[in-house]
């Protein structure tokens, strides 16, 4: 068995020693020098699981996905200079998203800073708008012998101590409130000197779990607008799986003056919950919208996606909104009375129970609506032409039970929201920032932080703008891509205002020629092509069938028609 070896350098001993303290052992590793003693460091642990990825940006959405899954840090360590920069798209996503990242950059010492010296930036702070905490570290001379004066000695007690207390701090954040934290860590050299024994044990500092709970007072009055309310609206946006107990979901279906609405990304299903909501609430009328509008409104969940459920809530808006979270609480429609810290299944298990079901058709009426909705679905879906709309149709009839989905940003998730999910998926997108930056990363990650086959759903910009996602040597046989190739960025074609000129092309819709077929080839994945209806079912077929090996289907649809037919769609339901 081989020995395991330490970087001789002590503040690399310090953050190795920690991050194994405190449970986070999966360390993504971009290449460079100066990060080379938590290269040593993280490499010779043996209960590490280290992962060489070369881009940065991809990198941490790699790191991102696989933390998604664990629901725990992934630290990521790259170089100093604008290496780490590339890190900030994915840091930004993991901040709205509630994802722990562990950022841990090697730097020049502070002397070096701005006086013409290579491969520096200004690191400490660099992202204090979107991090939850940054622990700026102290260099630290190793010194060639033994002897060094008390002074000396006064100072590495001094500089040790501080940065124990940092990089605790740092951690723990990242734990307890589920987020990125920057550690910038300076080294001097010599970098590459190893040693067989650790010369520093540094404290574990442990983390302190926060308990919310109502008080007494708000819980009562919550009770009473509840229970005297007759239209009770629940909107839940992006939401872990089976993070709510089916209890509750099922007794919030028994009430009829409740109306669940669920996004794509709420992983939460009951066949009372308005699961398409921009089927149900494009054609309504004033009148209508009156109807529809709550008196309380319940929300928990991340981002939401439905432009027009924003839009109705925005301009008929509840008495009372209450949104419940541990963390945050976004006032998206303007009108929010109540932020409960809580995670949504403890406050539903506290509150629920004491709620009295109110006798009236608000839940029936809106329910009959949604299944009037459906049919006129099925029968537009019948007739219309082979567009993207019929080929996420197909797509979604013939991906496998028990699948992780990801889902790119863009045109991709709100395809999405258009169908009935299988209940047995498990859905994810970055919403946090709905970037089409790091889809394809992400999802790699997340297929490897996950036993569940996973698929990613992609179109073809997103793909192409994070190619570089597939340049690793971790892509698990049973990850496969479905990508949506419509020559461009399709979703900017039902924008109003849009003209059919070169501009438009070049610059909105950036039209293309690009396939995947190079790509796959490039990197050792099967590559199927599909053109129309059929091709999609057999690729599909084929696509699944193959269990030892990476696949790619990729999808063309007709570039001018699926614009027209989108909007066509929605106009059917007048």
């Amino acid at each position: 068995m081989k020995k395991q070896l330490y970087s001789k350098i002590p503040l690399s001993q310090t953050i190795v020693a920690l991050c194994e303290a405190k449970g986070i052992n999966h360390i993504v590793i971009s290449p460079g020098s100066r990060n080379a003693p938590l290269t040593i460091g993280f490499t010779e642990h043996p209960e590490m699981h280290c992962y060489s990825i070369v881009d940065e940006r991809s990198a941490a959405f790699f790191a991102l996905g696989i933390a998604q899954q664990f629901c725990r840090p992934v630290a990521l360590v790259c170089t100093s200079g604008s290496a780490l920069l590339n890190y900030y798209p994915a840091i930004a996503e993991a901040f709205y998203s509630d994802i722990p990242l562990v950022i841990l950059s090697a730097d020049r010492p502070i002397e070096r800073i701005d006086i013409g010296d290579g491969q520096t930036i200004r690191q400490r702070n660099v992202f204090e708008n979107h991090i939850l905490y940054s622990a700026n570290l102290y260099s630290e001379i190793v010194p060639e012998t033994e002897v060094v004066d008390s002074k000396v000695k006064q100072k590495h007690h001094e500089a040790q101590k501080h940065n124990e207390r940092e990089i605790n701090l740092a951690l723990n954040v990242s734990i307890e409130k589920k987020g990125p934290v920057h550690i910038n860590v300076p080294f001097y050299e010599p970098l590459y000197d190893k040693i067989k024994k650790p010369t520093i044990f540094p404290k574990n500092i442990p983390v302190e779990y926060r308990e919310h709970s109502i008080s007494e007072g708000l819980r009562t009055n919550m009770l009473t607008a509840w229970n005297q309310a007759k239209r009770k609206m629940i909107v839940i946006g992006v939401h872990a799986p089976e993070s709510i107990n089916q209890e509750w979901i099922d007794y919030l279906a028994k009430d009829p003056s409740v109306l669940v609405l669920t996004e794509t990304t709420s992983n939460i299903h009951h066949p009372t919950h308005i699961n398409c909501i921009d089927q149900l609430i494009t054609s309504l009328n004033e009148d209508e919208f009156k109807e529809l509008q709550p008196e309380v409104l319940l929300t928990f969940g991340g981002m939401v996606i439905s432009k027009r459920i924003k839009a109705f809530l925005r301009k008929y808006q509840p008495e009372t909104h209450w949104h419940v979270d541990e963390k945050k609480a976004f006032d998206t429609y303007f009108c929010l009375t109540e932020h409960i810290k809580m995670h949504p299944d403890s406050f539903l298990s506290d509150f629920l129970p004491n709620t009295k079901p109110i006798e009236n058709s608000y839940k029936v009426h809106w329910i009959a609506i949604r299944n009037q909705r459906r049919i006129q679905h099925r029968e537009y879906l019948k007739k219309c032409s082979y567009t993207d709309l019929k080929a996420f149709e197909s797509i979604f009839e013939w991906i496998p039970d028990h699948q992780m989905i990801q889902l790119s940003n863009s045109s991709t998730v709100r395809y999405a929201q258009l169908f009935s999910l299988n209940p047995t998926w498990r859905v994810y997108c970055n919403r946090g920032t709905s970037g089409i930056d790091g889809s394809t990363s992400t999802a790699i990650g997340a297929a490897i932080g996950s036993v569940i086959p996973t698929t990613l759903i992609t179109g073809d910009l997103s793909f192409f703008y994070d190619s570089n996602g597939l340049w690793n040597n971790y892509i698990p046989p049973n990850f496969k891509i479905i990508l949506i190739n419509n020559s461009g960025g399709g979703i900017f074609r039902i924008l109003p205002g849009k003209e059919e000129n070169d501009n438009f092309s070049t610059f909105f819709e950036t039209k293309h020629h690009l396939t995947a077929n190079q790509l796959c080839e490039m990197y050792g994945i099967r590559y199927i092509q599909a053109d129309t209806i059929s091709d999609i079912r057999e690729g599909m077929k084929v696509l699944y069938s193959d269990t030892i090996s990476t696949g790619l289907l990729e999808i063309f649809t007709p570039r001018k028609m699926n614009d027209s037919v989108l909007i066509d769609y929605f106009k059917s339901f007048v």
